[in-house]
């Protein structure tokens, strides 16, 4: 039975969404996709070699947090980490009258629902807003903290607009007071440093050119979480259930990756970035930047096109892979919750598109998407 007519390619501009897999990525993985079945929690030989891989992509991860790799737990991706870490902080601490949750409105969803969860569980939560380039400032964290504070979570870098968090300074202010803090650096870790480990923070493989499927949480020893699920007790009873050797394995050579090339690789990107954000406002002068324009991932883009229906746009250019917001809020109506939090309103919001730059995004393809967006911006345009 065929599996179907092949998926047409388009030049990927939506690196905030997912990455493709690094080919040296495949090559580590790929001795253990054609292994033997092996489970690295069994006491045998098979066991032991792949328990030894585990631990080796552990430390690759561990490496690059600036972490201790018993510091670090799998998860399935970052939604999980993130579950893990709010629910889990909040959980274990309501036992010592602490009920309070402090983060942000513009984090993922993937926070703010189980923000919503805790609060139907009678936690309360505080959701701070932000400037208008989306911008934290620890001063306001350290303002909202109480006695009862259980946890703060701000994320490192935005996914929409790509602002980046100035989590040493707001870490440094939780510490003062003794609060854990947790970062969400999905979109942050492997491309950008971080600065400062926070107490938890969730990362992922996928968005590093590593597999989906596979993520993890950093917990500093001595953090107290309860566990989301049950089971066989492995990573330390905080993550029941069998680790997936071939994707962990890609997880720790995507990181490692990343670790030795990121400098250079920023700097690229960023110029490409920057190319395009030209050519960009050259045929939409009325163009807005989203986010701030210093403080920001060096690929990410995300532009207000007044009068422009970013929907339609992205239909009217079925050669470049695009986005109008988050992948993980796309099946969901309405304005993007990051923009408006910004202070856009739904016609500016519905009017914004995401574009993500990355790591095999080639100067040719950059000016070919400049050709592309131009033309379709000045016909979109030319009626007002």
């Amino acid at each position: 039975m065929s599996g179907g007519a092949p998926i047409p390619l388009a030049i990927h501009l939506d690196h905030q969404a997912t990455t493709p897999i690094d080919p040296r990525v495949l090559d580590a993985m790929d001795p253990w996709l054609r292994a033997p079945a092996a489970n690295p929690h069994a006491r045998n030989p098979l066991g032991y070699r792949a328990a030894e891989a585990l631990e080796k992509a552990r430390a690759q991860v561990a490496a690059l947090l600036g972490a201790n790799p018993l510091e670090i737990i799998w998860t399935s991706g970052a939604t999980e980490a993130n579950n893990l870490a709010l629910k889990g902080i909040a959980r274990a601490a309501r036992a010592q009258g602490r009920d309070h949750v402090v983060t942000t409105a513009i984090e993922h969803p993937s926070v703010l629902e189980p923000c919503r969860r805790l609060e139907s569980e009678g936690c309360r939560i505080e959701m701070l807003p932000v400037g208008t380039g989306g911008l934290m400032t620890p001063d306001a964290v350290a303002a909202a903290l109480t006695p009862r504070t259980a946890l703060v979570s701000v994320m490192a870098a935005n996914n929409e607009i790509g602002t980046l968090q100035p989590i040493a300074a707001i870490a440094e202010a939780c510490r003062d007071r003794d609060v854990p803090f947790h970062t969400d650096a999905a979109q942050a870790f492997g491309r950008v440093p971080l600065e400062g480990a926070a107490d938890l923070v969730s990362v992922c493989a996928h968005k590093l050119h590593g597999p989906p499927g596979i993520g993890a949480l950093r917990v500093r020893r001595g953090i107290a979480l309860e566990p989301l699920l049950e089971g066989g007790g492995q990573e330390r009873g905080l993550r029941p259930g069998t680790v997936p050797v071939a994707l962990a394995v890609g997880f720790g050579a995507a990181a490692a990756i990343a670790g030795a090339q990121m400098a250079e690789e920023g700097r690229r990107i960023a110029a490409l970035r920057d190319f395009l954000l030209t050519r960009l406002r050259a045929a939409c002068p009325e163009l807005r930047l989203n986010g701030d324009a210093v403080r920001r991932l060096p690929g990410n883009l995300n532009v207000t096109l007044p009068g422009v229906d970013a929907e339609a746009l992205m239909l009217a250019l079925p050669e470049l892979a695009l986005a109008s917001g988050a992948a993980c809020a796309s099946g969901r109506p309405g304005p993007s919750h990051v923009l408006l939090a910004l202070g856009l309103g739904p016609e500016e919001a519905a009017s914004s598109l995401r574009i993500g730059i990355g790591r095999f995004t080639t100067r040719a393809e950059v000016e070919r998407a400049a050709d592309l967006l131009s033309d379709a911006l000045r016909s979109f345009t030319a009626g007002r």
